[in-house]
């Protein structure tokens, strides 16, 4: 089974699970609502489509020797080139000619990303595994592929210096080198943080703290000491994912509030981190309950998107004098096409207390984190 169908199949136990434990009224009918398993069908991502475009247009640029030399030498220093800065630092007619679609496909892919034009160049190309750098220093001309958007693709096309199409197992790294034209996820994610902040401000789902509700000296939070995530084979072809996580619960005026947290550094499945990071700041809200969803963005990302379905959804949930969990209506909201290719859910963390201590493990079964109330100290 591969790693989409294991996360869905838990989602749906988790979101089953939520409906029939469920006490108060209003938790109950919300769970129902969000816990049908959105269907398979939806279009191929349009930031995948734009990828291999110019991973297409790059192999054939690589058939000038001068070009590819330097390309080979960007490749070489360092983890991942910025392919509109590479093109437009070129020595050769075959380089240059790839600025303006290069150009174009970045601003392409901020508009399929939800992000604003101001975000900038976004496509990068790296080499697809570091066994690959003895055949590159050697001069093996590589082949150039998009990364997949699937997890649990077992194939992927490369592009040679013809323009020719190339089947590689995604499983196994091939003998050619491959350059790979991906996203600068953690350029997209910061932008797409921003986007989310300010949506959700907006519709006032994000409200500023009430300074009343402060307490003297500081306020509390939960913090998280150590996480992991499932171990799950990936093929080699990609990248690391970057992963945030959308913190619901309801503000002191009775409102659905969100805050995100960025986690940039859980980039690896089956390390243990240490982060002591601010999960939840408690003076933000009206109960000591909250719920956590942990998404990751791999390139394909709407914010703007995910950030109008998520306050349609939760503006229209209200306070009824008791905790209503929240993690359902989150994913209810999460668009269509996020449950075909790679998931962009990775798991859910329901009702977690201001008082919670110690080990808890995901609804969906793919993580873990042990957590800790911590005091904040206001100076």
């Amino acid at each position: 089974m591969s790693k989409k169908q294991l996360r869905r199949t838990a989602l749906v136990a988790a979101l089953l699970t939520a409906v029939t434990t469920a006490t108060a009224q209003g938790a109950v009918s919300a769970t129902a609502e969000a816990s049908t398993v959105r269907p398979s069908a939806a279009a191929p991502s349009a930031v995948s489509g734009i990828e291999d475009d110019v991973a297409r247009s790059l192999a054939v640029s690589l058939a000038d020797t001068g070009w590819r030399s330097q390309v080979r030498s960007a490749a070489l220093s360092s983890a991942q080139v910025d392919v509109q800065a590479l093109a437009a630092r070129a020595a050769t007619r075959s380089g240059k000619a790839l600025i303006p679609e290069v150009r174009e496909a970045d601003r392409r892919i901020a508009v399929a990303k939800g992000l604003a034009s101001s975000t900038g160049s976004l496509l990068r190309v790296r080499l697809g595994d570091a066994s690959m750098r003895e055949d590159l220093t050697g001069g093996a001309v590589p082949l150039v592929a998009a990364a997949p958007a699937d997890d649990a693709a077992e194939t992927i096309t490369a592009y040679d210096s013809q323009g020719r199409a190339h089947t590689l197992d995604a499983r196994e790294v091939p003998q050619r080198p491959v350059y790979v034209v991906d996203i600068d996820v953690s350029k997209a994610l910061a932008a797409g943080l921003g986007v989310l902040r300010a949506e959700f401000a907006k519709h006032g789902v994000a409200t500023p703290r009430p300074q009343a509700r402060q307490a003297a000296g500081g306020w509390w939070s939960t913090r998280v000491t150590s996480v992991e995530l499932a171990d799950d084979e990936e093929p080699w072809v990609k990248g690391d994912a970057e992963v945030y996580t959308l913190v619901t619960g309801f503000g002191l005026d009775g409102k659905v509030r969100v805050d995100t947290v960025d986690m940039p550094y859980l980039n690896s499945d089956g390390v243990v981190y240490h982060p002591n990071q601010i999960l939840v700041n408690w003076s933000n809200y009206k109960y000591n309950l909250a719920d956590a969803v942990m998404m990751e963005d791999d390139g394909d990302t709407n914010y703007q998107a995910l950030a109008q379905a998520l306050t349609t959804a939760l503006l229209t949930i209200t306070d009824q004098g008791a905790y209503i969990p929240l993690v359902n209506a989150v994913l209810s909201a999460i668009p269509t096409s996020w449950w075909t290719d790679d998931p962009d859910y990775v798991d859910s963390w329901y009702t977690l207390a201001r008082s919670d201590s110690g080990r808890r493990n995901g609804a969906a079964g793919n993580g873990w984190m042990t957590v800790e109330p911590y005091f904040v100290e206001q100076f």
